[in-house]
């Protein structure tokens, strides 16, 4: 089954995840540390990474880019959300190889979407 690993601190969009997640036929990982991250992100299974790029537990921009620098993660889907008032941090996230960049709006909105893409 498809593996899906996300990186949310907020319990309301982690909500939202874990439910398309179920409805999509995927599994999803949460996790709270970069460490955690890479390990999720490295199994065969994995597709997809989620990171909200604004969460506190850890840079998610480092996590990113340490995602992409390595070859067993590299294949990983990275798709961030964040306060669309944030461009710096838009910006960095995509220069540190985020696949996708969205505002938390879109996020949601594309969700199924991006769900149903990493289970196939």
């Amino acid at each position: 089954m498809a593996r899906v690993v996300v990186a949310a601190d907020d319990f309301f969009f982690a909500s939202k995840i874990k439910e398309a997640a179920r409805h999509a036929g995927v599994e999803v990982a949460f996790v709270d540390t970069a460490a955690a991250l890479l390990m999720e992100a490295a199994r065969p299974e994995a597709r997809l990474v989620v990171l909200d790029l604004n969460g506190a537990s850890f840079p998610a921009v480092d996590a990113v880019r340490a995602l992409k620098a390595d070859a067993a993660t590299a294949r990983v889907e990275a798709v961030g959300y964040l306060s669309h008032v944030m461009v710096d941090l838009r910006r960095q996230a995509e220069a540190a190889g985020c696949d996708r960049v969205l505002a938390r709006s879109a996020f949601v909105r594309l969700l199924p979407e991006l769900l149903e893409k990493a289970r196939r």
